[in-house]
């Protein structure tokens, strides 16, 4: 199950976590982030958190750090490592897409 993030707990869960991590930035209002949601829990359900810790991030519950990280369209995802961002992957795609994106952090 992906983690939940929020401005209480992004601190802790992804810019101190010691694995890189996934932040799916999100609304319920989005379509293209409904399609991308159940993609993202099931790579999340899947992946072993020691190598990249998968999550999601309500961009309408969350504004201040969707305006910190200048998220302009969602979905966007960001990769996280060692508290700073160092991918960005944005729009709907397939699992299959978005699993060879993130290849390098999953070997």
């Amino acid at each position: 199950m992906a983690h939940i993030f929020n401005e209480a707990n992004f601190q802790a869960e992804v810019l101190s976590s010691s694995s890189p991590v996934l932040v799916d930035f999100w609304a319920e209002w989005c379509g293209p982030c409904r399609v991308m949601g159940p993609i993202v829990e099931e790579i999340a359900s899947e992946t072993d958190e020691s190598k990249l810790k998968v999550g999601k991030l309500n961009v309408d519950e969350n504004m201040h750090l969707s305006t910190e990280y200048r998220i302009l369209s969602i979905p966007t995802m960001l990769v996280f490592k060692d508290g700073k961002p160092v991918d960005t992957i944005v729009g709907s795609m397939s699992k299959q897409d978005l699993l060879a994106k993130l290849a390098p952090y999953l070997a």
